[in-house]
């Protein structure tokens, strides 16, 4: 029998409202999930549906654009702009990715507007953002939709030291000047996207490589699955105006494996909704690229041991496997 991961609905309004005690209930929720899944769901965020409702439109009008109004846009993995079908291929940590089974996507990227007062990091990890004239209001609602989820992102920081035992503001510490990246993503439908290969995905079976992942996302056939501790695949739970969540590699290598980086997947468009388009509102949440990420020693860490690195090194090592040249 199938063991279904422990992916869990946390309040974070419990966590912004609570004494101690409900905030030491949620912490240890979170430890024992982040153990088994590295996923759980986010209720009581406060942002408004229907924000993530104007930002799908505007987003749909700029993927509606042909191509040739869309070649001014384009950028590879990592940067921003707009990422066409077939550029990039995700793969799990270690092993190549199938170039000629490219994740069946296209997206549209931007990042965080800071400056951290070092002009080569700004340069490299804080370069503008590149907004569609043709789609004027897309640059706005980004503005918008991410600086409400940087404010979710440090109370889950919050939350994620807490059940680890550190100080509260351990990881928002060493993330003042952390990078992020806003991913857009399009799923195109079976119509659209023809057949896929055998083995191809909308997104294939990956590990995220930051600190945390927030994903606002669609239900549908061709949806998210999450790899449990046995190896199968289940489809991850689906909860109307609660936000997914998972952690990614940096943090994982942070506590020596305590928690999870969770391989997981989405599903190629399927026959039974051929007709079926999706689209994603990911954040993907990075620490200071500065930071050392050293594993901690148990009992905080899990025990397992890591070389050193810069999250700066990691990142770009991963980005760069990522891209389909």
């Amino acid at each position: 029998m199938t063991a279904t991961p422990d992916i869990p609905l946390i309040d974070v309004g419990r966590w912004r409202t609570g004494d101690s005690a409900a905030r030491a209930e949620l912490a240890a929720r979170l430890d024992r999930a982040m153990q088994d899944s590295g996923f759980f769901l986010v209720s009581g965020h406060g942002i408004a549906p229907e924000l993530r409702d104007r930002l799908r439109t505007a987003a749909r009008e700029f993927f509606a654009l042909p191509g040739v109004a869309k070649e001014p846009y384009r950028c590879a993995p990592g940067g921003r702009g707009w990422i066409a079908k077939g550029m990039e291929a995700n793969a799990f940590y270690g092993e190549v990715p199938d170039a000629a089974r490219a994740d069946l996507k296209e997206s549209f990227t931007s990042g965080r507007v800071h400056r951290t007062g070092d002009p080569h990091l700004d340069a490299e990890w804080f370069p503008a953002n590149v907004w569609p004239e043709q789609v004027p209001e897309l640059a706005a609602l980004c503005a918008e939709y991410t600086a409400a989820t940087w404010e979710l992102f440090t109370d889950l920081l919050q939350m994620c030291a807490v059940a680890l035992g550190l100080e509260p503001t351990w990881f928002t510490d060493r993330s003042a000047d952390a990078p992020f990246t806003f991913n857009i993503n399009r799923y195109p439908s079976l119509a659209d996207s023809g057949t896929p290969l055998p083995g191809q995905y909308r997104v294939g079976p990956h590990t995220d490589w930051g600190i945390l992942t927030i994903l606002d996302r669609q239900p549908g056939y061709g949806g998210l699955q999450v790899q449990g501790l046995d190896g199968e695949w289940s489809d991850a739970p689906f909860v109307p105006d609660a936000f997914t969540v998972n952690i990614a590699d940096l943090l994982a290598r942070w506590t020596g494996d305590r928690w999870r980086s969770t391989r997981h997947r989405v599903l190629p468009p399927s026959a039974d909704a051929p007709r079926e388009e999706l689209i994603s509102l990911i954040m993907f949440f990075e620490t200071d690229v500065t930071s050392v990420v050293e594993p901690f020693e148990p009992p905080v860490g899990g025990g397992a041991w890591y070389e050193p690195v810069t999250a700066a090194d990691y990142l770009l090592e991963r980005e760069r496997a990522a891209t389909v040249a």
